[in-house]
């Protein structure tokens, strides 16, 4: 069966190398301004693949669009969008493909086959979690620019970064359930003091004694957010310490389960609040070092707060609560995180976000004293997609150092909802 005009149509905008201005400009007219391109060609799509016409006709067709546009756009200015309105922006340039209601356009209406990770702007649950400067990264630089289906389309020609700004609040007023927390609140994981958002994530961390006796401790999480507010946590603690000349010894540490529950949350004020309550079951080794022997509540509370120029404080405080205190004794803990994020290209790369934690534990047994530790560190995304990041830092003991070691300590975090390990590096 012979190509259809819309594989035509693709075909001369990708060997010609052409913007996505092309595509999104009006044709120029005698005494008006005709209706958008991207509306015509989308027309044209149909209308081939209904009449099956040769390819030859197609490609004559395909070359009078481009031909038409490059004249219009002799006489205009390189951004030419007539709108200031995020919806009118939106309506312009963008719902030939992503529907009147940013649902998406039916793929017979289209003329391509959409990829997984084609958006509904409706659908609160996979767009919230999202960073305004994703999607306008997304949208400026187009698909490719994070990762994703190069069959988004560059708007860095069609749009002012100030249209692609109003455009992105256009967005996200499409989602109308206030319950979820917004992505600006889900700040760069520390590597000790937990977070407030509720997350989708594999995290794999590791802490090796750098000083003092060797030993490695490695935690492998995995965490699945449920709801517009829920998240649930397991934790599997791997550990490997020497107990003698050449010879050590590893295996299973305690196990703990949680769910997470965001109790408050602001963004024009900055901040989210949540609770956690969880178990630590004695499946370790507690004669090898590996676990605690004794079955342990734990409950939390997290909290971030936003500051100013992409500075974060982010305070994590709770307690450790055994079923046999004479084994071992409650304990409490208070941890902080204090970061910075700075960004590549223009603020829409890479994220590089150097922190400082401070974190303390005492136990509440006579004569207990409070232990003190910092932690520098700094994590960096790898993906360009941004959902897998590396974080490294040296956790200090302060006080009480004769027998706490100093430890190197990182971590490999992968957001699954975001895509696949594998997807979204190029």
């Amino acid at each position: 069966m012979p190509e259809s005009c819309a594989g035509a149509e693709i075909h001369y905008l990708n060997s010609a190398n052409l913007n996505t201005s092309l595509m999104y400009k009006g044709i120029a007219g005698a005494a008006r301004r005709p209706r958008n391109t991207s509306r015509l060609i989308a027309s044209v799509y149909r209308s081939s693949t209904r009449l099956f016409l040769h390819p030859l006709l197609c490609d004559l067709v395909a070359l009078g669009l481009i031909a038409t546009s490059l004249l219009a756009q002799s006489s205009t200015d390189t951004r030419t969008v007539p709108f200031e309105n995020g919806k009118e922006i939106f309506e312009y340039s963008c719902v030939t493909c992503h529907g009147p209601a940013g649902k998406g356009t039916p793929e017979t209406a289209v003329g391509f086959q959409k990829p997984a990770t084609f958006p509904d702007f409706t659908d609160c649950g996979g767009t919230t979690p999202e960073l305004n400067v994703d999607w306008k990264a997304t949208i400026t630089q187009g698909g490719h620019g994070r990762g994703f289906s190069p069959i988004m389309p560059s708007f860095t020609d069609a749009l002012t970064p100030e249209q692609i700004d109003k455009v992105v609040v256009y967005l996200r007023s499409l989602c109308t359930d206030k319950s979820w927390p917004r992505g600006e609140l889900n700040l760069p994981r520390p590597l000790v003091t937990e977070k407030a958002f509720p997350e989708d994530e594999y995290v794999i961390s590791s802490a090796l004694n750098a000083k003092g006796a060797p030993g490695i401790e490695n935690n492998i999480i995995y965490e699945q957010r449920f709801g517009a507010r829920n998240q649930v946590e397991l934790d599997v603690p791997v550990g490997a310490m020497r107990t003698g000349p050449g010879s050590w010894f590893g295996g299973l540490g305690d196990i703990s389960l949680g769910v997470k529950r965001v109790l408050s949350t602001n963004l024009s004020k900055g901040y989210i609040l949540s609770a956690f309550g969880g178990i630590v079951l004695p499946t370790g080794n507690k004669s090898r070092g590996l676990g605690s022997g004794v079955t342990t509540f734990e409950a939390f509370l997290a909290y971030a707060q936003l500051l100013p120029a992409n500075s974060f404080v982010q305070f994590q405080g709770g307690t450790d609560q055994p079923t046999h205190t004479d084994d071992v004794p409650r304990s409490a803990f208070w941890r902080t995180a204090v970061g910075k994020s700075f960004r590549l290209e223009n603020g829409l790369g890479r994220m590089w976000t150097p922190m400082m934690e401070f974190i303390a534990d005492r136990d509440f047994a006579t004569g207990a004293r409070t232990n003190w530790d910092v932690m520098p560190q700094f994590q960096v995304t790898l993906s360009r997609r941004q959902h897998v990041r590396a974080n490294l830092g040296v956790r200090i003991p302060v006080t009480n150092t004769a027998d706490r070691p100093i430890q190197v300590v990182f971590y490999m975090l992968w957001d699954w909802f975001d895509g696949a390990l594998t997807e979204g590096w190029r």
